[in-house]
């Protein structure tokens, strides 16, 4: 007798998203069948097709650490470390791209190679320690053209969701401090002693 799996469980199994799979439904990759509360029910036998497994299996995984600046360079070298041990433990070959620049710096040259990587369709796995050492804004939409793409994004630690006020004064933050060292220039007296001001805020928010 077939076993059937919930889209819940047949996503991980192919390790693609839900969407995906409701997508290749619809293009008539996949048969669904559905039960009498509307759920889908995918066949194991159906699920296995070299098609499939072609997506990330023979091409690259792309491990992306990132930092806003040099003096969070331990942090950057911590992050390529539990990449590279994750990646590691899962059997995975891989790349490591490192980006130096703030989470709202579209130019950075690792990031550009990996946009230019997922555009190509060159690899089938992108792993991120966490969501925000991609981008602070637009994530969403780098993950939106790895749907397209059918590339597997993998986030090692999603972890506690912050509270509107921490999201809010983290953003805040980011926003002032590109544009204050763009006024002041990122290494004048001014310049440190306003990120001085505005940590302090950002820390008493926090708690």
């Amino acid at each position: 007798m077939d076993k059937y799996l919930s889209i819940g469980k047949a996503g991980p199994l192919l390790g693609v998203s839900s969407s995906t799979l409701r997508r290749w439904e619809k293009a008539g990759k996949l048969i669904a069948e559905r039960t009498e509360g509307k759920q889908r029910r995918y066949k194991l036998s159906q699920l296995r097709p070299h098609m499939v497994r072609r997506t990330t299996d023979n091409k690259k995984t792309i491990a992306y650490a990132r930092v806003s600046s040099q003096d969070q360079s331990d942090d950057l070298k911590r992050q390529e470390q539990v990449l590279e041990m994750y990646c590691a433990a899962q059997g995975w070959q891989f790349e490591t791209i490192a980006d130096l620049g703030s989470g709202m710096n579209y130019h950075k040259r690792g990031l550009k190679r990996l946009l230019g990587m997922i555009l190509e369709g060159n690899i089938g796995r992108l792993v991120l320690t966490h969501k925000d050492r991609l981008l602070r804004f637009g994530a969403e939409l780098v993950f939106a053209l790895c749907e397209v793409q059918e590339i597997e994004v993998v986030i090692i630690n999603k972890g506690k969701e912050p509270s509107f006020e921490e999201e809010l004064a983290k953003d805040v933050l980011e926003i002032i401090t590109v544009f204050s060292a763009r006024l002041y220039g990122s290494r004048s007296r001014k310049n440190k002693k306003l990120l001085e001001n505005l940590q302090e805020v950002v820390d008493a928010s926090s708690t």
